[in-house]
């Protein structure tokens, strides 16, 4: 009796394994950074934004991986993200910090998924085109929730009664990084490449924890790319991922952000250049900005001698710079006013800034008349006598 006792004692203690603790916690880093993987890569890249193409097997194998670990349904984790770049931001985004709180995004962001998930008006008009198999209908969405129950034995029959504390891991694990960073800081804090429309920011330029996606401004700019580094220093490791399964012949990379071309010889610019412009234009903004930027360093002195600004109100105002004039409120607006009777080429920065968007807005213009507000743009910048916008300009004529 006692050795049957001792037994079931070293099952509960040890499992079948009889695994160490740092054999534990590696073994719950490396099937969490799996569900990661499946997440970024089939969820997010393959399923919603069909960035790129999976053979079966990584596709089936996701799939079921992510069915043990998260009891997510394909079809409503792609609806109710694909909802959330439609509607970004706005009262109808399911998890957006700028409308719902950051506090509230960060602590219920997977309750956020899940009441939207439960709304079928989103499931019918985003959720096309995700798989509707047999094994899809009958197993994954059918029993959803029997997948992780299923994974909780696995661990228990593993480790003991330790497994438990791993299996508690593998279920908060996307709800803390996904609907928890990604949602919620990805849209608050951090550094933005570009400036797209939407509050979106890269939480940091390496992306292996949460398997690139730290790199979320840059999606949000690109959402169809399969690629979400674009800067040298910035690393994807689900991009790492997906080449490596395009060598083995299990993908097919579809899109990734276009990467501008140059023709520094060229001193006009013509309409391939117009298109380059425009099919480039987060690239050329980002450009731009570095170029206020440089404007505001040569301006500093300048405007420090003077006795009624501020530090405060110069920080202020130097953020307000590299904002979307449109976006700026009236205070706002005011405060530019006052800084730009100081300063004549920071108001020159700030007014072509306006007039360049607009050429990709202007969908009334005809081509003709585009290539003649982008020459006459040239020219002006050219002529201003400001450095960083007269170097910049070289650059912008150039795009081929």
């Amino acid at each position: 009796m006692n050795t049957v006792f001792d037994a079931v004692l070293d099952f509960l203690a040890n499992g079948l394994t009889g695994a160490s603790v740092w054999q534990v916690v590696v073994y719950s880093l490396i099937v969490t950074h799996i569900t990661i993987a499946g997440v970024t890569i089939y969820l997010h890249r393959h399923q919603a934004h069909r960035a790129l193409d999976l053979h079966a097997i990584p596709s089936h194998f996701f799939r079921f991986w992510l069915w043990l670990t998260t009891g997510m349904v394909t079809k409503e984790w792609a609806a109710v993200h694909r909802k959330h770049h439609a509607k970004c931001e706005t009262v109808d985004d399911p998890h957006s910090p700028v409308t719902r709180g950051i506090k509230n995004v960060l602590l219920t962001g997977s309750e956020m998924y899940r009441t939207e998930s439960k709304n079928m008006e989103t499931i019918d008009k985003y959720g096309h085109g995700t798989p509707d198999d047999w094994i899809e209908r009958n197993l994954y969405t059918r029993f959803s929730w029997q997948g992780v129950g299923l994974m909780l034995v696995i661990n228990l029959m593993l480790f003991g009664v330790l497994g438990l504390t791993v299996w508690a891991v593998q279920m908060i694990w996307i709800p803390i990084t996904a609907a928890g960073i990604i949602n919620g800081i990805g849209h608050y804090w951090g550094y933005r490449n570009y400036d797209c429309t939407d509050a979106s920011r890269n939480i940091f330029p390496i992306g292996i924890l949460i398997g690139g996606e730290e790199l979320h401004n840059n999606h949000h700019t690109f959402g169809t790319s399969a690629k979400l580094s674009s800067k040298w220093y910035e690393f994807d490791i689900g991009w790492m991922y997906i080449r490596m399964m395009e060598m083995a012949g299990l993908a097919k990379v579809k899109k990734i952000a276009p990467a501008p071309k140059f023709d520094r010889q060229k001193m006009v610019a013509d309409f391939e250049t117009l298109q380059s412009v425009i099919s480039n234009r987060y690239d050329v903004m980002a450009k731009y900005a570095k170029s206020v930027k440089t404007t505001w360093h040569d301006e500093l002195d300048h405007l420090r001698g003077k006795a009624e600004l501020k530090s405060g109100f110069l920080k202020s105002a130097k953020r307000l710079m590299h904002r979307e004039p449109a976006k700026l409120e009236v205070p706002q607006q005011q405060q530019l006013r006052e800084l730009f009777s100081h300063s004549k080429p920071l108001q020159t920065m700030h007014e072509m800034r306006s007039e360049l968007s607009a050429i990709w807005e202007r969908s009334h213009s005809s081509r003709d008349q585009l290539l003649q507000q982008l020459q006459d743009w040239c020219v002006r910048a050219e002529a201003s006598g400001i450095k960083a916008l007269q170097d910049f300009s070289f650059r912008l004529r150039s795009y081929a």
